[in-house]
């Protein structure tokens, strides 16, 4: 029996991850995501004190990872499945993935102002450190290796933050922005989700009134 290189033929696999986005979740340009639940704590943790509700985690988790991937341009729409809430209930979960995410996007709103300063304070440093090191020609070599390992220090911080750590926040803020401006609607059974040009219309209006 010939023998196959498994290893080789998984790393040739092919992602299909655009087809099933598209399939599964964009219905002319709005992105639906279907959140069956069996009770009101599969959203809201039955650990929040009543007036000061938060998300469950494994909510939090699960729209974050199916949104993440959707494209930018589509606006989100929250379909929660489940014949189990009260009116209030349900004004309480839209209200709170509103105000959560809000607080996610500020906090990293704070870290990407906590690492633009630090990236300013490694752009002084390298600076520095460059015309220290051009500046003492005269010294010798043991000293002047000092003001390398300064410029390089602060060099890669900065670079850090320019191709990773920015980058990576960025797209943190998106995600939280968009999440924050999810539409959200309740249903008692699942049905695929078809978007008229009058409710393309509406939701855009809605997303416009919110800037």
């Amino acid at each position: 029996m010939k023998k196959r290189n498994f290893i080789r033929l998984f790393e040739q696999k092919k992602s299909r991850i655009d087809s099933r986005i598209k399939r599964d979740y964009i219905e002319n340009g709005i992105a639906t995501i279907h959140c069956c639940i069996s009770g009101y704590n599969d959203i809201i943790s039955k650990y929040s004190a009543k007036g000061q509700e938060s998300l469950n985690f494994n909510f939090v988790d699960y729209l974050q990872e199916v949104a993440a991937p959707i494209p930018d341009e589509c606006p989100l729409v929250l379909n929660v499945i489940g014949d189990c809430l009260s009116a209030e209930e349900k004004k309480i979960i839209a209200e709170n993935i509103r105000e959560d995410f809000l607080y996610r996007l500020g906090l990293v709103e704070k870290e990407q102002n906590r690492e633009f300063g630090l990236f300013i304070f490694m752009l002084v440093g390298s600076i520095v450190g460059g015309i220290l090191y051009w500046l003492t020609d005269f010294l010798d070599e043991a000293p002047r290796e000092i003001f390398v390992v300064f410029f390089w220090f602060f060099a890669d911080r900065m670079f850090e933050y320019i191709f990773i750590t920015g980058h990576e926040l960025r797209k943190e803020k998106r995600l939280a922005g968009r999440l924050a401006s999810i539409k959200v609607i309740f249903s008692d059974t699942y049905k695929k989700m078809h978007y008229t040009e009058e409710q393309i219309s509406q939701l855009y209006a809605e997303l416009d009134l919110e800037q």
